[in-house]
């Protein structure tokens, strides 16, 4: 698509209601769950036992998913321009880490589906018990990859508008005080502490079950090893943005190059890990998580916010110059 027909008057709204509209049928689904409906839920599913756990789960997702409505709207009315640039883009950060593994796996899995002909959300065991219908997954995926498509669309035009000025330039041409030590010490910790998640989520996803608590490594599915695989690799995205700029590392690219690996990398690690790391804390059963698991989503989370910072001090150092982000 040509950057004429990006700014058309009529393409914003028309991603906006695309947004919005990929919405509804997970919240809709969302809501019937905490209402008490059983829709696209086996009857053995392991979500009906703890049926508490899940109405708190489903509610939060409702409060998330909502915000994408709120963000869709933001982007594309004129009060959103008069938005502190931090409500906007932290919201945006998290949205992006949140979506980005979706939109990256799922296409993923239906290709290894497809190869290996089994179904998504099935377990390799010959026994074993979906936990969800098939046609959930989806709905539920199929809204998330519409919604990070025209959010992210809205998002790259908005910034675009606004801070385009702060990502202009090739990576060579950045001065000699864009990066300091300091930011460049904390480069470096970004990508040792990103050995951890990223090697044992690649070991997880080669079928190894090391590290992993008994439970979780016999119900493991193939889309799992998938996902594994997408946090490996966004874990390594999410190291190698920010080792590009502190340290200066391929001079002829572009700025905005390094700054979205960076962005898609810390998020989707910073999230996720956050996520996992809550989810092993809920978790009541007696083969809990194991202290590798802990320790994995811990650094994991620890690392996408470092790699965030880093992104925040170096943009705030930018805006210092002509051309103030607003």
């Amino acid at each position: 698509m040509t950057t004429a027909a990006l700014t058309r008057p009529a393409l914003r709204p028309a991603l906006r209601a695309v947004a919005i509209a990929a919405c509804l049928p997970y919240l809709a689904l969302k809501i019937a769950w905490v209402a008490g409906s059983h829709l696209g839920i086996p009857d053995h599913s392991v979500l009906l036992a703890h049926r508490g756990r899940m109405a708190a789960a489903n509610s939060a997702s409702v409060l998330m998913d909502s915000c994408v409505v709120v963000l869709a709207l933001l982007l594309t009315r004129p009060w959103g321009l008069r938005v502190k640039a931090w409500l906007l883009v932290l919201p945006m950060w998290l949205a992006t880490g949140l979506l980005a593994p979706v939109m990256t796996g799922y296409p993923l899995q239906l290709l290894v589906r497809a190869l290996s002909g089994t179904a998504v959300g099935t377990s390799s065991g010959p026994a074993s018990t979906p936990f969800l219908d098939e046609w959930v997954f989806g709905v539920v995926y199929t809204g998330f990859i519409v919604q990070g498509l025209a959010l992210g669309t809205l998002f790259a035009l908005y910034a675009r508008d606004r801070w385009g000025h702060l990502w202009r330039g090739r990576l060579g041409e950045l001065p000699d005080g864009a990066v300091r030590p300091a930011q460049r010490t904390a480069a470096v910790a970004v990508a040792v502490l990103s050995l951890l998640p990223a090697g044992t989520h690649l070991l997880w996803s080669t079928g190894s079950a090391a590290g992993l608590s008994p439970s979780m490594a016999e119900g493991r599915t193939c889309d799992q090893y998938v996902v594994e695989a997408v946090f490996a690799a966004f874990a390594v995205l999410g190291a190698a943005g920010v080792l590009m700029v502190a340290l200066g590392l391929g001079r002829s690219l572009p700025l905005r190059v390094p700054l979205a690996l960076a962005w898609l990398g810390s998020g989707a690690t910073a999230c996720w890990g956050g996520w996992l790391s809550a989810l092993t804390v809920t978790d009541g059963s007696a083969d809990g998580p194991t202290v590798t698991m802990d320790l994995t989503y811990a650094v994991q989370m620890i690392a996408g916010i470092l790699a965030a910072a880093i992104g925040a001090h170096f943009f705030a150092g930018r805006s210092r110059r002509p051309g103030r982000m607003p």
